[in-house]
């Protein structure tokens, strides 16, 4: 099993590599940052480092991307919790990027901000504190600075993670056209990142619709998709609609990349289906669907009978429309003026 579990991932990469591209998938956490060039810092590993600042009646403890304390002989005071959102930003001027804290204590500070009780900001600088503090190691606090009895600012200095892939933010995939649970803010989601078994669509289901949004000045840069099958025989798939083009996807005006596929040979482990999605000057979007095997299907042949039966009945109906309105006009012949001839022959030849 260990050995299957190592060759699929060799096969992935491999894969991956084929096609030149190099995903961005959502971190493993939501310690991480957009820099102003959009590349990605994943703070992952820092996640609850302890920083402590010693104070004269208190010392101020923050710990990565978890929570914000105040501490001394009285007890500890929260001062917020990095929320499951993203309150992880970029700065300005010498800050490189700006942590949030919120819903801290809320004695003495109910009529906060928002009513969020205690707060805090986090200024974090890339390197060195200013006055020269903090050279090598994981970092320390530089500065503390309370601007009430229920906020603080703190200035951290961290060797910071390396700029990774560029994001392209605001691109959205999902299945309904306000929706992303494939791809969100122009990284792929948990689930779609790699092959999931969990996560496959059923043998019976021959067609997928994804919707897909950008930003409307940056829709532009978006290029036809690519796909990859592996294994490359046994499932016949291809793209139509809209996305399929490369017609330039907005937020108002979603375009929709229609997947179809037909098993042509049964499989015991699920198909995958690479999309790629390139972005001229960023990293393409990539994400992989997994499908289902279990019989052979053949939809053209399910297609055709459809069509045909189809086309019968609506032959049969139109004849029947047609002889209905003929004996009606042939039996009140007689008593018909002219003019009520010609119309009655005229409803017969273009039935409502």
């Amino acid at each position: 099993m260990h050995y299957l579990s190592w060759l699929l991932i060799i096969s992935t990469t491999v894969l991956l590599q084929a096609l030149g591209a190099a995903s961005v998938a959502v971190p493993s956490s939501n310690c991480y940052v957009l820099d102003n060039s959009s590349h990605i810092l994943d703070f992952s590993g820092w996640v609850g480092q302890l920083f402590q600042y010693e104070g004269k009646d208190s010392d101020l403890v923050v710990r990565f991307c978890k929570d914000v304390e105040s501490r001394s002989q009285k007890g500890y005071v929260d001062f917020g919790r990095f929320d499951k959102l993203n309150y992880f930003v970029t700065g300005s001027g010498k800050v490189d990027f700006v942590q949030d804290f919120f819903n801290g204590d809320l004695m003495n500070c109910e009529q906060s901000y928002d009513k969020m009780g205690r707060t805090a900001q986090v200024n974090i600088i890339c390197g060195s504190c200013l006055n020269g503090e903090c050279k090598g190691g994981l970092g320390c606090i530089c500065n503390v600075t309370y601007e009430s009895t229920c906020r603080v600012l703190v200035e951290l200095a961290i060797p910071c993670e390396r700029p990774g892939p560029r994001v392209f933010e605001g691109f959205t995939v999902g299945f309904h056209p306000r929706s992303w649970e494939i791809v969100y803010n122009g990284m792929t989601q948990l689930g779609f990142e790699k092959s999931h078994h969990d996560f496959s669509f059923r043998t019976e289901q021959v067609h997928v619709a994804l919707y897909m949004t950008a930003i409307a000045s940056l829709s532009n840069l978006v290029q036809k998709p690519i796909i990859k099958v592996f294994p490359e025989n046994g499932l016949e798939v291809s793209l139509s609609g809209s996305g399929a083009t490369g017609k330039p996807p907005t937020t108002l005006s979603p375009t929709v990349l229609i997947v179809d596929w037909r098993c042509e040979e049964a499989r015991d482990t699920p198909y995958e289906v690479y999309i790629t999605i390139p972005v001229e000057g960023y990293e393409p979007i990539q994400f992989i669907l997994t499908k289902m095997c279990e019989y052979r299907q053949d939809q053209r042949e399910d297609g055709t009978r459809g069509w045909a039966i189809f086309g019968v009945t609506s032959c049969m109906y139109g004849l029947l429309h047609y002889s209905l309105f003929y004996s009606h006009c042939f039996v009140v012949e007689d008593s018909f003026t002219i003019l009520e001839w010609n119309a009655c022959m005229e409803l017969m030849r273009y039935p409502a």
